[in-house]
């Protein structure tokens, strides 16, 4: 399977572990899957401890380069085709990260591991829901 990870699963998976799933822990320790990201997702992260609803240490940069390096996360391309696919979404709320990442889950054919029910309830996308 080749998994998107939603930004929070993503932290999740490093700092809160227990927030996982039973099921969603299994299948993104499990050798056979891929892992995918966006780079909205570090944007994203980034823009969460701007506004101080994150601490990573040593900083936010120096944290996802540390968490990258240590990993095998696969770089999930933000292309023309994935923004021109973000309208077709129908997304329930103005959020463009999100908007992003289930457009880039639609386009690359990714399952999306989430715990964000609105995402989760987005048709024509498969999803790993965290509930």
């Amino acid at each position: 399977m080749k998994l998107l990870l939603d930004t929070h699963i993503w932290v999740w998976s490093t700092l809160e572990p227990k927030r996982l799933h039973p099921r969603v822990a299994r299948e993104l320790n499990n050798p056979e899957n891929e892992i995918w990201l966006s780079a909205i997702s570090l944007w994203e992260l980034q823009l969460l401890c701007e506004k101080k609803r994150l601490q990573l240490d040593p900083d936010a940069a120096g944290w996802i380069s540390n968490n990258l390096s240590k990993s095998k996360i696969r770089e999930a391309p933000l292309t023309f085709e994935v923004a021109l696919a973000m309208p077709s979404l129908r997304m329930p709320h103005g959020d463009p990260a999100d908007g992003f990442i289930a457009a880039t889950a639609k386009v690359f054919g990714l399952t999306l591991v989430t715990a964000d029910e609105r995402l989760a309830n987005l048709p024509d996308i498969a999803v790993l829901s965290n509930r």
